[in-house]
């Protein structure tokens, strides 16, 4: 039998969490996610009829585009469809950079931006979102990563793994560094609805924005990769040639049925909702309960907290799922390995056994 040797984690484009999050062993208690519920067939109404393997997405499949669009209150020919926002951020960045550009990427945070950027032949610089400041976005940290070759700087709002949202005011000055800079603003957003925050995507703050989003975290359709880009027209072009040489167009079957759930984004809003609310009283009362836990406030379906006076949480995650069967995100996936992610968005009895069995490992490793 052929065997295959591991991926090294010196490939420049390795993004370590993804490969943990596709390889780790199943949970019984899975805190360690940050999606939505997903959602059942029964729950997307008109789902099974919807499916057709034929229709016309060269640029993608214009129901849906001007779906996105309507949504969000921007002119179609500024919505680029993509397989998720991962799909969506390695478009963007392919359409904005060079080999030997720099991108700034926030610290902590989501490894496949800079496995993207990595892979493009770009260098990551990181610019830091301390805990100590609730980790927000402060433009000077990103003021002194800036670099002459400075080409994309890369937002998540809300951050992932904090699930802390971004100030406006500070992300004008971004966008204002940026364009000095000759640089792009790209803010992954794909937490955004999860919040309830109904103000514009980031793009529309100006030129030198561009927004990245999906349906999978805010609204359990995490299957369907319906992503997309917002940008300005001329960024828009290039995002759209980027897509040709990667997979053309997306999967039709999918765009139907992601059309069919932003006719019904009110309703799955509200499921969502009804979710979250019912999951975050839980997660509140739980990290209000632990004297030995600290952590920033968080919007979303994740938070970010660390044990007091340990600085590396992996031990703890790694025995946690060893004796108890219960699933954390270790920090160190996320250049934090004092922290883990906690996600709150699942199974509502799920995540109140899951955060039982939490707070029985805590209490245990305290005596």
């Amino acid at each position: 039998m052929a065997s295959f040797a591991s991926p090294s984690p010196e490939l420049r484009y390795h993004a370590p969490y993804m490969e943990w999050a596709k390889t780790r062993a199943a949970a019984e208690f899975d805190l360690a996610g940050s999606n939505i519920l997903a959602c059942t067939l029964d729950e997307l109404a008109g789902a099974r009829a919807a499916v057709d393997l034929s229709g016309a997405n060269d640029n993608g499949y214009q129901p849906l585009v001007q779906a996105i669009a309507g949504r969000y209150g921007v002119s179609p020919d500024l919505v680029t469809t993509a397989g998720g926002t991962s799909g969506a951020n390695f478009f963007v960045l392919a359409a904005l950079l060079e080999p030997g550009d720099d991108v700034l990427v926030e610290r902590p945070g989501y490894d496949p931006l800079m496995g993207a950027a990595r892979l493009l032949g770009a260098r990551t610089v990181r610019f830091d979102r301390r805990f100590e400041d609730g980790f927000a976005l402060d433009p000077e940290c990103v003021r002194r990563a800036l670099t002459p070759r400075t080409r994309a700087i890369v937002i998540t709002s809300p951050h992932n793994p904090s699930g802390v949202a971004v100030d406006p005011a500070a992300l004008d000055e971004i966008g204002t560094i940026a364009a000095r800079a000759g640089a792009h603003v790209v803010v992954d957003e794909v937490y955004k609805d999860a919040t309830g925050d109904r103000t514009p995507p980031a793009a529309m703050r100006g030129e030198v924005f561009a927004t990245t989003s999906s349906l999978t975290k805010s609204y359990g359709l995490a299957s369907l990769r319906a992503g997309w880009v917002i940008a300005s027209p001329a960024l828009t072009y290039r995002v759209r040639r980027a897509r040709d040489v990667v997979d053309g167009t997306g999967s039709i079957v999918a765009e139907r049925l992601a059309t069919l759930a932003f006719e019904q984004l009110d309703a799955l809003t509200a499921r969502a909702r009804a979710i979250l609310e019912r999951n975050r009283t839980l997660a509140d009362a739980f990290l209000q309960s632990r004297t030995d836990l600290e952590w920033a406030p968080s919007a979303g379906t994740i938070v970010f907290p660390r044990i007091r006076g340990v600085a590396d949480a992996g031990p703890f995650v790694d025995r946690l799922m060893r004796e108890r069967s219960t699933a954390l995100g270790p920090g160190a996936y996320f250049d934090a390995p004092a922290h883990f992610r906690l996600g709150y968005g699942g199974d509502t009895e799920k995540i109140r056994a899951g955060l039982e069995r939490v707070g029985a490992a805590l209490d245990e490793r305290a005596k």
